[in-house]
């Protein structure tokens, strides 16, 4: 007996792997069944990346998968950084519950990933920090600007209160946020 639930996916070192296929919209299917390409778990993105592969999951109407990205980020970055990324992923997987039609799930993510991004302060600028920050990050790519954070803790909260009868919408709207900068 090794003291771990039978049945959960682990990887060689004992840690907790999700191995199972989803649907696009993110939701568990049977083992063996054929499901959308997953983000690796051990996925650990610069920030420009993640912000890149995020706006890209989201204009393919795939939120749940921008969260993956993001909780990617959000594991491998600098302690200052991680609420931020974790409110980012959240925003996501609340969009992720408007296009399941679960709306109190929805308005609850949303809510916790505004007050999360909100902490940050009344600015615009990049997840992780000043611009200085950015060093390193790939050059010319809206994904590598500053994010408007107050615009973004806005938009969480309004689709929070008045949740969008079409998924498009409010994805459409956060990927506008991410990647206009």
């Amino acid at each position: 007996m090794t003291g771990q639930p039978v049945g959960r996916d682990r990887d060689p070192a004992g840690r907790p792997r999700n191995a199972r296929p989803r649907d696009a919209l993110g939701r568990p299917l049977p083992k063996g069944a054929a499901g959308v390409e997953r983000v690796p778990d051990d996925y650990a993105p610069s920030a420009g990346q993640a912000l890149a592969d995020a706006v890209r999951y989201l204009a393919e109407a795939r939120p749940f998968h921008a969260h993956e990205v993001l909780e990617g980020r959000w594991k491998a970055c600098p302690p200052e950084e991680r609420e931020l990324w974790q409110g980012l992923a959240q925003i996501c997987v609340g969009l992720t519950h408007i296009q399941r039609g679960n709306t109190r799930g929805a308005a609850t993510l949303l809510s916790r990933g505004a007050d999360r991004i909100a902490q940050y302060g009344s600015r615009t600028s990049g997840p992780q920090g000043p611009p200085e920050s950015y060093e390193g990050e790939p050059q010319g790519t809206s994904a590598a600007q500053p994010i408007d954070l107050d615009e973004t803790v806005r938009v969480a909260r309004d689709l929070a209160e008045h949740p969008a009868t079409d998924p498009a919408t409010a994805i459409t709207r956060v990927a506008d946020i991410l990647k206009t900068g």
